[in-house]
C-alpha cells in the first residue's frame, strides 16, 4: 500500500466538479488523543478512501502524545475538532473551556483495571491496601468517581489505595510494582498478554461492568465556533464522512489497520499488534450512528457527580453537547 503523507488531502478541485469551475476544499484539522493507532482508524480510513474529498474537505489529522493535551490545542487555535474521552472534556469545561461534543462515535467503553491474580484480588473490595496504576492525561477522572463510589480514598493506608501515576506501559504490573494497572481492552492488555503473562493468571475489572459508565472517544469543538454556519457546515460534512470512515474500518478490520500503519510515522506500530487492535475497537464503535444517546450521556453525567464529598464535576453541565451537527449528517 502506497505511503500516506499524514495530513494535507490533495485539494478537491476536478474540472466541472462544481459546475465547471476549481474550488479550494475547506481545511479542517483534526486533533487525536493519543498516538496514531487504530483507535483512530476511522478517520485515517475517511482520509485513504477518499470520504473527506468527497466532502469537499482538506483534513489534516495531528497525532496526540504524552506531552500533547487535546483541549489545550483546541482552545489555542491549533485544531477545529479533538477527540477525547467525556469525563477528561466535561471536566474541563467545568474548569473553563467552552469544549461541546458535536459526535460520538465510540458506544462503548474499553477501559479496565488488569491485576496479578496472585496479590489475592478478586473484587473491588480487595483492593485496599494495594498500589494501583492510573493515567494522568484526563483518564484519571472515571477511576477516581468508581473510588469515590467505592468509598476507598486514594491516599493509601490500609483502607485505601495508593495510586500510581502510570506511564503509557504495563511495566507496573511486569515489575509487580502495582496490583492492578490500567489497561484498554484494545491496547494494553494484550501488551501484557504478549509479555508473557497468560490470561488466566490475570483478573480485569471492565469499568462498565462494575457500573462505572461513562463515554470515551467523542468529538468536540469550541463552543462559540458553532455560532458560524460556516463552521457548522464543515462539521457536518467532517462527522459524515468520519462515520463512513469508522463503518468502513468495522467491516474491513484488517485493511483499516494497513491504513493506520501507512499512516504511523513513527514505525513504531505493529502490523499484528494493530490488527487485533482494530477487532476490538470495533467492538466499541458497534452500533454507533455517531449521534450522541443522549441516556448514554446523562448516565457519564450521574457517574461523574456520584462518589460522595469528591465528584468530578461539581455540577451538571449545561450546552455540553448538541445534537445539530449529527441531526444533519446523518440526514
Amino acid at each position: 500500500m502506497k505511503k500516506r503523507i499524514l495530513g494535507t488531502l490533495a485539494a478537491f478541485a476536478t474540472a466541472g466538479a462544481f459546475a465547471g469551475a476549481a474550488q479550494a476544499a475547506d481545511d479542517v484539522t483534526l486533533q487525536l488523543k493519543w498516538v496514531t493507532q487504530a483507535q483512530f482508524a476511522g478517520y485515517f480510513v475517511a482520509a485513504d478512501k477518499g470520504f473527506y474529498e468527497e466532502e469537499g474537505l482538506n483534513v489534516t489529522i495531528k497525532p496526540g502524545g504524552p506531552d500533547v493535551a487535546p483541549v489545550q490545542v483546541l482552545m489555542g487555535g491549533g485544531a477545529d475538532v479533538m477527540v477525547d474521552w467525556m469525563p477528561s472534556a466535561l471536566a474541563a469545561r467545568e474548569q473553563g473551556a467552552p469544549v461541546v461534543n458535536i459526535a460520538q462515535p465510540f458506544k462503548s467503553s474499553g477501559m479496565m483495571l488488569t491485576c496479578l491474580k496472585e496479590t489475592g484480588i478478586t473484587s473491588p473490595a480487595d483492593f485496599k491496601g494495594k498500589t494501583l496504576g492510573v493515567w494522568f492525561f484526563g483518564n484519571e477522572y472515571p477511576f477516581l468517581s468508581w473510588m469515590s463510589t467505592l468509598g476507598i480514598p486514594t491516599t493509601g493506608g490500609a483502607e485505601g489505595v495508593e495510586v500510581l501515576k502510570q506511564g503509557f506501559n504495563v511495566d507496573p504490573l511486569l515489575q509487580k510494582q502495582a496490583a492492578c494497572i490500567s489497561t484498554m481492552t484494545y491496547n494494553e492488555y494484550w501488551q501484557v498478554i504478549d509479555a508473557g503473562i497468560a490470561a488466566d493468571d490475570l483478573v480485569t475489572f471492565k469499568y462498565e461492568d462494575e457500573g462505572v459508565s461513562t463515554l470515551e472517544d467523542g468529538l468536540y469543538v469550541l463552543e462559540a465556533n458553532l455560532a458560524d454556519p460556516a463552521f457548522e457546515d464543515k462539521m457536518v460534512r467532517f462527522v459524515r464522512a468520519s462515520m463512513k470512515g469508522w463503518k468502513y474500518a468495522e467491516a474491513n478490520p484488517d485493511e483499516a489497520a494497513m491504513i493506520v500503519l501507512d499512516n504511523d510515522e513513527t514505525g513504531a506500530q505493529t502490523e499484528s499488534h494493530q490488527k487485533r487492535m482494530m477487532g476490538e475497537v470495533a467492538k466499541l464503535t458497534a452500533g454507533s450512528t455517531g449521534a450522541l444517546d443522549v441516556a448514554d450521556y446523562d448516565r457519564t453525567v450521574a457517574t461523574l457527580l456520584g462518589g460522595g464529598s469528591d465528584p468530578v464535576i461539581s455540577k451538571a453541565p449545561e450546552g455540553a453537547y448538541t445534537t445539530a451537527i449529527t441531526d444533519k449528517a446523518l440526514n
